[in-house]
């Protein structure tokens, strides 16, 4: 059985009458052309984490609506932190807390603002404690991606799960190309004949991966190496998974570096970057399941 998604099945621009016959012959003759495109539809226990991943994602957009509401409040008021003291670490939070203002209002707002603040940041927190004990009890094979996928510079565990919840099921992608478009980031094209113009990025699939792999590709800004935790997440990875992120980390600086030297925008830069990020994560992630699905055989 196969899963057609309703949005991709072709319609003609005049036709406007539909019954159940003529819908049943419409669909059809579309799947005997290859018209229509099947999707994949995704487990219970795939589902679920994927509402946890993304209530962590709207979590985080939250908390950071809470810090601009306080900051923009001191900046209205003419408070400025002490020198040397970072935004939201522990010392900034603790000057914020130590503020008084003489005009009630104002220190009422004060108190509510950081309330929030505090209430965001203990919610992000028990979103990731969730979403750490539900992938302790996922598939093997998904544990598998996760731990691999960590290996690749700027992905470490929230990330991981992320990549690995949006995509459910990595080799059901044939080609890295495939994974490249179902996360909108190839660029739209317009040609004609001998005319060839090609357009920014298409933006047509999941935000959600696109927005965590593009975060991601800025950590390739740096040159290859090997830091305490990167190698800390690499313990329990193969050689052969190891090899690949070693690969990635040189050619992705090199992509940055020469785009950078043909005076490129950062932007474009950057989502030239994850672009190609993706063909390792879809390299990575296919290798996972096979090994996992080798193993559960065995």
């Amino acid at each position: 059985m196969r899963v057609v998604a309703p949005t991709l099945v072709p319609v003609k621009a005049g036709d406007r009458v539909k019954t159940d016959r003529r819908d049943a012959e419409k669909l059809a003759r579309c799947y005997r052309s290859g018209d229509l495109t099947a999707v994949w539809v995704p487990d219970e226990d795939s589902e679920a984490l994927r509402d946890l991943v993304r209530a962590r994602e709207a979590a985080k957009q939250d908390q950071m609506r809470a810090r601009h509401r306080l900051s923009k409040f001191l900046l209205r008021s003419g408070q400025r932190p002490p020198s040397g003291v970072r935004p939201w670490t522990r010392p900034y939070l603790i000057w914020v807390a130590q503020l008084r203002f003489t005009q009630t209002a104002q220190e009422a707002t004060r108190q509510d603002y950081l309330h929030e603040v505090e209430h965001m940041r203990e919610r992000v927190a028990r979103l990731e404690q969730a979403i750490m004990e539900t992938v302790k009890l996922a598939s093997p094979s998904l544990q598998q991606v996760i731990n691999d996928l960590q290996a690749l510079r700027g992905i470490a565990d929230i990330s991981a799960v992320t990549i690995a919840a949006e995509l459910g099921q990595v080799s059901r992608f044939d080609s890295a190309r495939q994974l490249r478009g179902y996360c909108g980031a190839v660029p739209s094209e317009d040609s004609s004949g001998k005319r060839i113009r090609r357009g920014g990025i298409t933006k047509t699939g999941n935000a959600h991966l696109r927005r965590i792999v593009v975060e991601a590709a800025w950590s390739y800004r740096r040159p290859p190496g090997i830091w305490y935790g990167l190698r800390r997440r690499q313990e329990s990875i193969s050689e052969e998974v190891k090899e690949i992120a070693w690969k990635a980390q040189h050619r992705l600086h090199k992509r940055y570096m020469k785009l950078g030297a043909a005076g490129k925008d950062q932007r474009k830069i950057i989502t030239a970057v994850a672009r190609k990020l993706l063909g390792f994560i879809w390299a990575i992630g296919t290798r996972a399941e096979t090994i996992a699905s080798q193993q559960a055989a065995a």
